[in-house]
């Protein structure tokens, strides 16, 4: 016999909710936490207003959304591969 698709039920043919929260919640606890180190340099670059440093703060925060982003992806295509394994 075949193997079910993820997140699909085997005995009904529905959505396994359970298995999409279990699947969801680390997902968004890696963006939460990224966006979390994000939001520290960005209100650093608020706090210094209109000076080269708040260019610096604010680059800062382009770049932990960037790696987080990079991180985020990377574990979606980890998790599919083992997934559909």
């Amino acid at each position: 016999m075949s193997a079910s698709p993820p997140f699909i039920d085997r005995e009904s043919g529905e959505l396994d909710t359970s298995q999409i929260r279990a699947e969801a919640f680390p997902l968004a606890g890696l963006i939460v936490l990224f966006g979390g180190l994000a939001l520290i340099p960005f209100l650093l670059g608020i706090l210094f207003g209109n000076s080269s440093l708040s260019i610096l703060f604010v680059l800062a925060t382009q770049l932990v959304l960037a790696v987080g982003a990079g991180i985020v992806l990377m574990y979606v295509v980890a998790r599919a591969i083992q997934l559909a394994g």
